[in-house]
């Protein structure tokens, strides 16, 4: 049986899964499977897989069904005693399931494993996540203490960087499959709040910002967020899990109010509690469509000016 099982679900990912699955391939720690489900894809991502010859590596070919089915799909059909999760676009660094392992054996008896990663745009362009909540110690490893406060800047759990024990989904249960876009937060709060949450600051991960067909980049209409209400009474007694999850109703209100879709921009709004909102982020959420809009476009354009700006004179 395998130490790790790495589950990968597949869809339209023809330009990066090739150097995805040879990213695990080039592991220095070896005792793992790779498991991928091609969730209907209809560009060439199967001929890209089948290129790649392993006995490491398992592939089902199923029907589109969305992410969160095809994780749960993987999960079920794994071996592992750990799965580690790895979406189609993003890669890893060698010692990645090194490192999860040294934080198995350091920290046993957590319910997830979590690594660091960067953000790459490109062109050398690279944002790394900074952790003001952690020591500041660059390669601290430990039990984070509040995996909540700790995720308000940056996300502790990237779904690209995090392992499970098997037993985990026992008592928590799989991905919601009614989800498309969050799922993953969805899981990993669940998790959090009935276990401990290892972590490392050694970077092993590289989140592709630039990579196609990213669930990100679809409109807000075409995507199925939680409303967090299944955590509402746990929010009552964790004051760092409301600011977490607030910090998520706040984006999706707003985002649902430039879509005009004023109905889901109250039911996000209704549950948050003002008196933890910055003041910033009470006049967003004040401001009329138009002007948030043209706002969200100035920071868009800033955003895009910073890489440009670093791309051509660094």
């Amino acid at each position: 049986m395998p130490k790790f099982s790495v589950i990968i679900p597949l869809y339209n990912k023809d330009v990066h899964i090739y150097d995805t699955l040879i990213s695990v391939l080039n592991q220095s720690y070896t005792d793992y499977e790779i498991i991928i489900v091609n969730d209907g894809s209809t560009d060439n991502s199967l001929s890209e897989v089948k290129k790649i010859s392993s006995r490491k590596l398992i592939l089902f070919d199923t029907e589109n069904q969305g992410v969160s089915q095809a994780r749960n799909f993987a999960m079920q059909e794994a071996n592992g005693d750990y799965f580690a999760f790895l979406d189609a676009d993003d890669t890893w660094g060698v010692n990645h399931l090194a490192d999860l392992h040294n934080l198995i054996l350091n920290y046993p008896n957590c319910g997830m494993y979590c690594t660091n990663y960067c953000f790459d745009y490109g062109k050398g362009y690279i944002i790394k996540p900074k952790f003001p909540t952690l020591p500041k110690k660059d390669d601290w490893s430990g039990i984070v203490p509040d995996f909540f406060n700790a995720s308000l800047v940056y996300r502790i759990a990237l779904t690209s960087a995090v392992a499970i024990p098997k037993n985990t989904i026992n008592n928590i249960g799989l991905f919601c499959s009614d989800l498309n876009y969050g799922e993953d937060t969805d899981f990993w709060v669940r998790i959090a709040l009935k276990n401990i949450v290892a972590f490392t600051k050694t970077q092993s991960v590289i989140y592709n910002a630039n990579a196609i067909n990213k669930i990100t980049d679809k409109p807000i209409n075409d995507k199925k967020i939680t409303t967090f209400e299944r955590f509402l009474e746990d929010e009552k007694k964790n004051l760092s899990l409301k600011k977490f999850n607030d910090m998520y109703r706040i984006e999706y209100a707003l985002h649902y109010k430039m879509f005009g879709d004023f109905g889901l921009f109250k039911n996000y709004k209704k549950n948050i509690d003002y008196s933890l909102v910055s003041f910033k982020n009470k006049v967003l959420l004040s401001l009329p469509k138009p002007l948030l809009i043209s706002l969200w476009q100035c920071k868009q354009w800033l955003k895009a000016l910073e890489r440009f700006i670093f791309i051509t004179f660094k």
